[in-house]
């Protein structure tokens, strides 16, 4: 789970990382008065979006007087912002953060992130701040600062020197550098966080270590743990197929292509996106149904591949251990006839209870193509959906 900038400034600073003065604007009117209280002579106006690069967007103005302030609120609120990050679609602004603004000295990338090959958090830094990480590798490649975490003893205070001393910050600034890298590594631990990214960190004109920017991403499976963080969610700025589907407890990842999918286990779901491609079709959706899947979690799964309009043909695809194939096949039944599925549907079922399966499919009387194998299925459903696409061309 994403959280916005605001949101993250304000955990980083329970953790002691010093962030800049700034407060929430949902309207103009509000940015101006939040400018107010701020006081100063200059103030940054922020979208508040579930993305990086907004201010190659214009989601990021500095701005000398009120009146710019209220101009630069106005263009960016209820506006959806397109960034390379967010793709053609957008992501829509309806928040804005109003901070002071702040005299820059010197730029740094400070990133903490899971290394699944590592197992362990790995601190990425670079003295090139203010660029995204893949220009910082492309463009100074030397400049890219790794450190592992041991998870046994934790980030160490010896390891946030050398990476301070690495970025060439003046030695006065080294005991803010250690504070603030220890906290950004607490915040990590303590709050089940995937990714703590700070970019830019700057050094101000007066000396101060300031995280200018934030961005925290959290571990889904472990919010029940941090109701507080859970509380931060912003569904306004998921994918609506994805929120729809997690919201029902299933494991749902939105594609590109047209061709719907419903699988049980992920791997299981990683293969049958790999056929299809294969057969020449290009999947909509990565969805796991689970374990145990009941009729009803089987037609809820229909209901969230169909949220997706660009989809034309489905392949179910289940090997039942702990699944019955007969409640699957139920399932598939049930979501034919109360969805009125028109598009082309493949089933393959293998494993407890196929046969009762396959019997209720067939007896069914409605349009099910079966298939006994994945090859077999993927072919199948690609084939029925060119076919489908080829009538409604003619």
């Amino acid at each position: 789970m994403d959280i916005h900038e605001y949101q993250a400034k304000e955990l980083l600073k329970r953790f002691g990382v010093n962030v800049p003065r700034g407060g929430i604007a949902y309207s103009p009117e509000q940015a101006v008065y939040r400018c107010s209280e701020l006081s100063g002579e200059k103030w940054v106006v922020k979208a508040q979006i579930h993305s990086g690069a907004r201010g190659k967007a214009g989601g990021v103005r500095i701005c000398s007087t009120e009146q710019e302030v209220e101009e630069s609120a106005q263009w960016m609120l209820g506006r959806k912002l397109v960034t390379h990050q967010t793709g053609p679609q957008g992501k829509l602004v309806n928040r804005l953060y109003i901070e002071e603004a702040t005299n820059i000295v010197q730029e740094i990338y400070l990133a903490f992130v899971m290394d699944r090959t590592e197992e362990r958090v790995v601190v990425v830094a670079s003295a090139q701040g203010g660029m995204e990480i893949e220009e910082i590798s492309e463009k100074e490649p030397e400049s890219i600062i790794r450190s592992v975490v041991d998870p046994a003893v934790g980030m160490q205070s010896f390891q946030a020197r050398e990476i301070a001393f690495s970025l060439g910050l003046d030695p006065a600034l080294i005991p803010q550098a250690v504070k603030t890298i220890m906290g950004c590594y607490n915040l990590m631990n303590q709050m089940d966080a995937n990714m703590v990214e700070i970019n830019p960190l700057v050094v101000t004109g007066g000396g101060e270590i300031v995280a200018l920017d934030g961005k925290l991403s959290f571990d889904d499976n472990a919010l029940f743990r941090h109701p507080d963080v859970s509380e931060l969610r912003d569904k306004s700025q998921e994918d609506p197929r994805e929120t729809y589907a997690g919201d029902r407890g299933l494991s749902y990842i939105g594609l590109d292509g047209k061709i719907g999918c419903i699988v049980n286990g992920a791997g299981l779901a990683m293969a049958t996106l790999d056929m299809i491609k294969m057969a020449g079709g290009e999947p909509a959706n990565f969805l796991d149904v689970g374990g145990g899947a009941s009729p009803e979690r089987v037609l809820m799964s229909f209901k969230a591949v169909l949220n997706d309009r660009n989809v034309e043909a489905i392949l179910v695809n289940i090997f039942a251990g702990i699944n019955r194939c007969d409640w699957i096949a139920e399932g598939v039944i049930r979501a034919v006839k109360e969805l009125d599925l028109k598009m082309p549907l493949v089933v393959r079922l293998s494993g407890t209870n196929v046969e009762e399966g396959m019997t209720l499919l067939k007896d069914s009387g409605l349009n099910i193509e079966t298939a006994s194998s994945l090859a077999e299925a993927a072919d199948k459903v690609v084939k029925s959906w060119k076919s489908k696409s080829i009538e409604e061309a003619v």
